[in-house]
């Protein structure tokens, strides 16, 4: 099992397209022996993992949080009992056989009833005011989370079963089992027997494990399942099939016309773009590819004959260009001022290690004489509780912090002439103020720091500028 599969990964926002994941990806005109020599790790549908846990962005509870907070009685019940509804509603979708149909109901009711009557029995438990059950509810997040990926598995094993593909099961859910083996134990055990020449894994994307996946990786945990499997099996490239192509910025604010598909870049503009919070691939997910030497290819959906992005450790571009515009539309500028600290250590540390008590993410730093300036991803409400532990620490500091958005050009080489005189002068032009700058030497990446309110104004600027006008000029230069 090394060297001739692909390892694939499937969004939840392209599991729900059914229809065109069939057509798409997961038989696409193969036949026989064709149809092999693939490992595809799944995602739970799109929005299911936010009715278990609780939606990703507005926060709206889902099973677990009302579990833990424990002011209804009934409300984690009819949490689940809405689980139940929108997974059996996703199965009358997908399925048109009353017997295939019958087998995913009864799938997911058995996994639902289960948790159900576990969480039942911790109900039990926690009224009991002496026992403290903080390390089980760590233990009920992994369980509901695994769930999601369990039901959307078991469904694409029973679709590709229902089309003559000997499709199987690889549940790393953790179901019914009560070893905690490592990641990396459970992946290579549960592999290692299945012949990849005539049998199509279907792999959930969370694995139950000694390290906790969700604890340790959050939302991620599924890339990174991914990620080891690939490592693991000497996959000979790692594919990750996406609602949308790679491109040079969003088409939503150009229109696809105008946007151009990356096609080839490397892991370092890769870890730029997860480091922005876009959704190439989770930063340990690319570590782990990157050490082991596989490529990484991303893959519209959508699009079946198109090659995607091939990512790789070693690209460079042959002529310096930025490959794409991004940012982040609303950041904190966190500035910390002390006339003392000329010629003082300790302030940088001591700033870091607030930051990790908060699980501030950091996007880049700027310094000088008397002032330490982070640039975060993170919402007010943290801010303020971080400004209170520094200033309870540095009474005499003055420190605040304000919103901004941060808006930077990408490529594997933009040490292209005039770059920086070009992105300024865009800028300019729409009257945007830059508030700050940061340019690496290694020249991956350059990042302005402006207003909000200029966030998209910005981006189309550097766009047209950088990419559009940009890659133009480049070329120009060096066909002379």
């Amino acid at each position: 099992m090394s060297g001739c599969h692909s390892v694939e990964k499937i969004g939840g926002t392209s599991m729900i397209a059914t229809a065109t994941l069939l057509d798409n990806v997961l038989i696409a005109g193969r036949k026989d022996a064709e149809l092999y020599g693939r490992i595809f790790v799944v995602s739970a549908y799109a929005g299911m993992t936010d009715l278990l846990l609780e939606h990703k962005k507005s926060g709206r509870p889902g099973v677990y949080t009302r579990f833990v907070a424990d002011d209804d009685a009934d409300g984690w019940r009819g949490a689940m009992e809405e689980v139940r509804d929108a997974m059996h509603a996703r199965n009358a979708e997908m399925f048109v056989s009353p017997d295939t149909l019958g087998q995913a109901d009864a799938f997911v009711d058995k996994r639902i009833d289960g948790l159900a009557a576990c969480l039942d029995d911790l109900a039990r438990v926690r009224r009991h005011g002496r026992f403290c059950v903080q390390q089980q509810l760590l233990t009920v997040r992994e369980l509901l989370a695994g769930l999601g990926e369990a039901h959307s598995a078991h469904n694409t094993t029973l679709l590709l079963r229902s089309r003559g593909v000997n499709a199987v099961l690889v549940d790393f859910t953790l179901w019914e089992q009560s070893d905690l083996r490592t990641l990396d134990e459970r992946i290579v055990e549960t592999l290692k027997p299945i012949d990849l020449g005539s049998t199509l894994p279907i792999v959930t994307g969370y694995t139950g494990c000694r390290e906790g996946m969700v604890q340790r990786y959050a939302r991620g945990y599924s890339e990174i399942t991914f990620s080891r499997v690939a490592v693991l099996t000497q996959a000979r490239e790692a594919i990750i099939h996406k609602e949308f192509h790679l491109s040079s910025a969003d088409p939503k604010l150009f229109g696809a016309d105008r946007t151009r598909r990356i096609g080839r870049t490397n892991y370092d503009v890769a870890d730029q773009l997860a480091n922005l919070g876009m959704e190439a691939i989770h930063p340990g997910a690319g570590r782990g590819l990157r050490q082991a030497g596989i490529p990484l290819r991303v893959r519209n959906t959508f699009d079946r004959e198109g090659e995607g992005t091939l990512i790789c450790g070693d690209y460079v571009s042959e002529s310096p260009r930025v490959e794409i515009v991004t940012g982040i539309r609303r950041a904190q500028a966190l500035q910390f001022f002390e006339q003392d600290m000329v010629g003082v250590k300790g302030y940088d540390a001591a700033i870091l290690e607030a930051l990790a008590r908060h699980d501030a993410w950091i996007v880049s730093k700027s310094s000088n004489a008397n002032t330490i300036t982070h640039y975060l991803s993170a919402e007010a409400g943290m801010m303020k509780r971080v400004i209170d532990d520094l200033q309870s620490r540095y009474p005499d500091a003055a420190i605040s912090a304000q919103p901004v958005a941060i808006v930077s050009a990408i490529g594997s080489d933009i040490s292209r002439p005039s770059l920086m005189a070009d992105a300024l002068g865009a800028l300019a032009s729409e009257g945007i103020d830059v508030m700050a700058m940061h340019h690496q030497i290694r020249n991956v990446d350059v990042q302005f720091v402006i207003d909000v309110a200029h966030y998209d104004a910005a981006v189309r600027a550097l766009h047209e500028v950088l990419v559009e006008d940009g890659g133009d000029a480049v070329e120009r230069r060096c066909a002379a």
